[in-house]
């Protein structure tokens, strides 16, 4: 019989709590069956404050943190610049900004601010952890700003997308966009070491969400040879009418809810010796 120690933890982070009523039930599902240690809040989404208690009760189960959004919502405040007619821009024109230094700093500040109080308004307390919707928290100018308000927050940390060239290469899943992604985290990465940011040292779960794969096949390739503080990152969800109009993500995230409740995710983690953890655990492995 396999002892704990031998098991190999990994942090499961579930996205999007708070986009639509069947995404939260479908995340708070997981976690009470122990198949999330983690979740990650969009606390500008409606659906957020009237999600909160019902999470709370699950507290001891999984971290809980914000999911910083600069993308496709309306922002909590205003923002004149970036969401001039009151909706975040699409990633790309986002990405074109923060790489040609067409952020407005005190603005990403001010709405990095509001959605961290809505989050410890209806949480009770502040995030876990902070990272990005479209992994927006690794851009520059985002990224000082994230950085700076985790200092203000002893204990959180930071998702970091980064992973090392040749396990994506071996993992075969999604190579080009996993490696764009992790590219762009390099900033952060080096903010994070500088500062003395907790934050995980393997990213996973970057795929196309086309279907064409069986999801099982690719948590297979996700859960390869975790190393010490690995986060995998999914996407469960219900999908209802809120999500319809809200994301265009929908049917995929019930394939995910479906797996990651089913028999054949618990018999993956037996086989590959795997136990779902929290970030204190992997940070203690």
């Amino acid at each position: 019989m396999t002892s704990d120690k031998a098991l190999h933890p990994v942090l499961l982070c579930a996205d999007d709590y708070g986009l639509s009523p069947g995404v939260n039930e479908a995340i708070r599902d997981l976690i009470a069956a122990g198949r999330l240690t983690a979740t990650s809040v969009m606390s500008l989404c409606p659906h957020w404050a009237e999600g909160a208690a019902p999470l709370k009760a699950l507290s001891d189960k999984a971290d809980v943190g914000l999911h910083f959004t600069l993308t496709d919502q309306p922002p909590l405040g205003p923002m004149p610049k970036l969401a001039p007619e009151g909706t975040l821009p699409p990633l790309g024109r986002l990405m074109r900004l923060a790489y040609t230094g067409g952020l407005d700093t005190a603005e990403i500040r001010d709405e990095l601010a509001r959605q961290i109080a809505a989050f410890t308004a209806a949480w009770g307390g502040p995030p876990a952890y902070i990272d990005g919707h479209q992994h927006v928290h690794q851009l520059p100018t985002v990224r000082d700003a994230v950085a700076d308000a985790l200092a203000a927050m002893p204990g959180a940390y930071v998702r970091l997308c980064g992973e090392p060239s040749a396990d994506i290469l071996r993992r075969g899943v999604a190579v080009p966009k996993t490696l764009l992604i992790g590219g762009l985290g390099g900033g952060l990465a080096r903010i994070a070491r500088a500062r003395g940011i907790p934050a995980n040292d393997s990213f996973r779960g970057v795929y196309d969400f086309s279907g064409r794969v069986p999801f099982g096949t690719l948590m297979e390739r996700f859960l390869d040879r975790p190393r010490r503080r690995t986060l995998v990152m999914v996407h469960p969800g219900i999908p209802d009418a809120a999500l319809r109009r809200a994301d265009p993500l929908v049917d995929q995230r019930k394939v995910e809810h479906d797996y990651l409740k089913g028999p054949e995710f618990a018999a993956l983690l037996k086989s590959r010796n795997i136990r779902l953890a929290r970030f204190a655990d992997l940070a203690t492995a």
